[in-house]
């Protein structure tokens, strides 16, 4: 799950990104709100973490220029707690929750998720598409209850492609939400993890949970064709 930090303090963001990517998540970084706001307008974000009080451009204003170019990716406030007529302006605005500082990452990492989760329209934490249940707190998966041994990278991808279950993804759509900025487009590495991940899914499993839609992409298969 790919992020964006758009944060001025420059310890607590790569304190942020540090701490999230433990989690899993892969996170670009903005200290400025005008920079921040050039990126999530040109990127696909799973969450914007978006602090109110920047110094070249007010965090709101930020929030409504997103909201007003049709930007839907979740957005939560990062607040200061005297900051309450700002906090209420950005959830009128339409953010989608807000923390107040300091905050421990684990509350975080939970608010993220579960605005990601409101966001697919799940109620239920772990997503499950027939016998593949995938659980994007504890980062497992199963098949028929069965535990699937994921490197970290091929769960990226599964997780991905369970939240956008039953759409077809492309290869371009994984890699920009699976890595962050650095990410080299022309790399073989993303092509490798489909390939385990696809073959571990198919042995537990015994036929292709995992399929590749020829000029169209990857999607999960919920039963045998």
């Amino acid at each position: 799950m790919r992020l964006l930090i758009i944060e001025d303090d420059q310890g607590l963001a790569l304190s942020m990104k540090l701490g999230l990517e433990k989690y899993g998540f892969y996170a670009d970084v903005s200290n400025l709100g005008l920079e921040g706001e050039e990126k999530a307008y040109a990127n696909e974000y799973d969450v914007v973490l978006l602090d109110l009080n920047l110094p070249d451009k007010d965090g709101t204003d930020i929030l409504q220029f997103l909201r007003d170019s049709g930007v839907e990716t979740p957005v939560i406030i990062i607040t200061a707690r005297d900051e309450i007529e700002e906090r209420a302006m950005g959830l009128d605005l339409g953010a989608d929750d807000y923390i107040t500082k300091p905050f421990q990452l684990l509350e975080l990492r939970a608010r993220i998720q579960a605005v990601v989760r409101r966001f697919h329209g799940r109620t239920s934490p772990v997503i499950t598409i027939g016998e593949l249940s995938v659980n994007p707190a504890s980062r497992t998966a199963t098949v028929g209850g069965v535990l699937v041994e994921l490197a970290p990278k091929e769960f990226d991808i599964l997780e991905y492609l369970a939240q956008k279950h039953p759409h077809v993804t492309t290869a371009e759509e994984v890699a920009e939400h699976i890595y962050d900025e650095t990410f080299d487009p022309s790399s073989s590495i993303l092509r490798v993890h489909f390939s385990r991940l696809k073959r571990k899914l198919a042995d537990a499993s015994g036929r292709e949970i995992l399929q590749n839609i020829r000029g169209k992409g990857y999607w999960l298969c919920e039963k045998e064709n």
